[in-house]
């Protein structure tokens, strides 16, 4: 907990959050995955495992998942704590780059990403970046993202279809899960 406090402090736009996601918003985001057939899941800005702990205890062996994080310090935790788990990928960058990233790791297609990154503190452009890179990638997947507040509903909406949106109410704040499919 302190690592994470520590990361927020140092870097407050791309971190977010002052504590991880609690285990009740880790379980709700998890609702929308069919992990008897998801190949290739990611995970944008995991920190330090909240979802991904979830996502492994849930997922297939034979399904890939790909953690992209760029802060190294929850990289280093990541690795440490999750280096033995099997179809595991735990990249360093930014997940404006996924498409080159899983490319080179030999996917086209991402069958969800599940996302901890804070849209409402991220720059526009950042934003706007790694939304085009999403519906690249998720061809008739989902993408699973939280935000503490409905504010950025629109802004979602100029890239992606709304499929649902979960309301969980026993986390500290309470969240709101956009479920959400790619504009063709």
């Amino acid at each position: 907990m302190f690592k994470f406090i520590r990361q927020y402090i140092l870097h407050p736009r791309s971190v977010g959050a002052i504590a991880p996601s609690g285990k009740n918003l880790a379980l709700k985001m998890m609702e929308p995955i069919d992990f008897k057939t998801a190949k290739v899941i990611v995970e944008y800005g995991p920190g330090t495992g909240s979802f991904t702990r979830k996502l492994i205890c849930k997922k297939k062996d034979s399904t890939v998942l790909v953690l992209i994080e760029q802060n190294k310090e929850f990289v280093k935790i990541l690795e440490k704590e999750f280096k033995n788990v099997k179809n595991l990928f735990i990249i360093n960058d930014s997940a404006e780059n996924v498409s080159k990233i899983l490319q080179e790791l030999g996917y086209k297609h991402a069958d969800y990403v599940v996302s901890g990154l804070p849209f409402i503190s991220l720059p526009k452009s950042v934003s706007v970046n790694i939304f085009n890179e999403t519906n690249k990638i998720l061809d008739k997947g989902l993408f699973i993202t939280f935000q503490y507040s409905k504010v950025k509903k629109k802004f979602f909406e100029d890239y992606f279809n709304f499929h649902d949106i979960l309301f969980v109410m026993k986390n500290v704040p309470p969240a709101y899960v956009f479920v959400l499919k790619r504009k063709k």
